[in-house]
Parts: C-alpha cells; structure tokens; sequence
C-alpha cells in the first residue's frame, strides 16, 4: 500500500469559535476543571478515511520544522445534512475534523505550516 503524502491526510486548519476557545483552555486557571487541560489542542479537518495514527504522523510531518509531538487523536465525523438551494433538495457535504493534542511546550501560530486546502 501506498503511503500518503501528510497534505492528503490533513486538509487544513478548521478555525472557529470554539476551535479558538480549544486552543485557548491551557492558558486559563479560572476553576479547576480547567487547570487540568495542560496540552493545546488544535482542529484539522482531515480525510474521511484517515485514522488516528496517520493524522498524528501527519500533523508532525508538516510542523517537523517547529519539532511538534503529537500525545493525543480524537476524531469527529460530521454527516450529510439536508438543504434546499433554489427550490432543490439536497445535501451538505459531511467532513471528518481531528482535534489534535501536543505536548505542553509545542505550540502552533496563526500562519505556520500552511497546511494547503
């Protein structure tokens, strides 16, 4: 089998709201639920059929420059909702987003690695 290139696994960065807020948990110590999240976390959307294992090897394959270490994979599958556009049914595409875990010291900034979409 063929081995993937790291930018057919990881599509690109998902940035939203709540991915910023992600990011942002190890730096607040308001309670202590809270203190306990010490690894930054990140959002990718990512292939549907990638596991676990190639989006870590991915992630750090495209961050080797900043020598990131992946600890932690969780994945999420987003399905096909229904729309109308125009008067037609039909659907909206469903994706796979990974929230990916570094080590406490890694940290990826706004415009590093451009991951290609």
């Amino acid at each position: 089998m063929r081995r993937k290139h790291p930018y057919e696994i990881v599509k690109s960065r998902y940035v939203t709201e709540k991915a910023r807020v992600l990011e942002g948990l190890k730096d607040k110590s308001s309670n202590s639920s809270l203190k306990k999240c010490v690894t930054p976390k990140y959002v990718f959307l990512v292939s549907q059929k990638a596991t676990k294992q190639e989006i870590a090897q991915a992630v750090q394959e495209i961050y080797a420059d900043k020598n990131i270490k992946v600890t932690a994979v969780n994945t999420i599958t987003m399905k096909q909702k229904p729309r109308t556009m125009r008067g037609r049914k039909g659907l909206r595409a469903g994706y796979k987003k990974a929230i990916v875990s570094l080590r406490s010291t890694d940290k990826i900034e706004e415009g590093e690695g451009k991951v290609k979409s």
